[in-house]
């Protein structure tokens, strides 16, 4: 008689196998549906029980690449309500995209069969803050503020808020990085293997809208 662990297992490996390949119109879906359901406060956390984690002991083939910002309010496996093995997320304050980011996303793409890049920018971000503000940043957060200034010095004189304007910006310009990138993920987007899409998370409700 197989076990309940043989039996989760193995509709598992099936999820899995159904994941490569995934039309990212639809993983896009899934993501924005779970949202919805952790902003009503009906989240069904799945994937998040001791056979998801035996099953991961040897593979992951994540959906989604999430570049988030490196916030403590917007770990994106509960604000998109997904679980173990979901989502590759890379997380870095201002969501920027370095080489290093890039490289991870990649890999997350061409050895993991994930086939939906989200860049999560969110509301009240302080590392665009900073950049809005301007000055002269210790350490190395002034790399940082570095490469959020272009989005600073392209919404100055906007109307509305400097900050939310920026960080709007900031998410745009590195969506486009991602989609130029000549490697890997250009020829994949071209090939309409994988999406690219930028967000905004909602501090006070919880919501993500997506921003092109």
């Amino acid at each position: 008689m197989r076990t309940l662990l043989s039996i989760t297992l193995a509709l598992s490996s099936g999820w899995a196998a159904e994941v490569a390949g995934a039309d990212p119109a639809v993983v896009l879906r899934q993501l924005m549906d779970g949202n919805k359901r952790y902003a009503a406060n009906h989240a069904s956390h799945p994937h998040q029980v001791a056979a998801r984690r035996t099953e991961l002991a040897t593979a992951q083939h994540p959906r989604a690449v999430i570049l988030g910002c490196a916030d403590s309010r917007v770990p994106p496996e509960l604000v998109f309500d997904q679980g173990l093995g979901d989502l590759f997320v890379v997380r870095v304050a201002g969501n920027v995209a370095s080489d290093e980011v890039l490289g991870s996303i990649e890999y997350a793409v061409e050895h993991l069969g994930a086939t939906l890049i989200v860049v999560l920018g969110h509301e009240r971000c302080g590392a665009v803050g900073a950049a809005v503000k301007g000055g002269d940043p210790e350490g190395h957060v002034a790399s940082l503020v570095k490469e959020i200034l272009p989005a600073v010095q392209q919404t100055k004189g906007q109307p509305g808020d400097s900050v939310e304007n920026a960080l709007r910006a900031n998410v745009s310009r590195v969506v486009a990085r991602i989609q130029a990138d000549e490697s890997v993920l250009k020829p994949a987007i071209q090939a309409g293997k994988i999406k690219v899409v930028g967000a905004r998370y909602d501090l006070d409700t919880g919501l993500i809208g997506l921003l092109n």
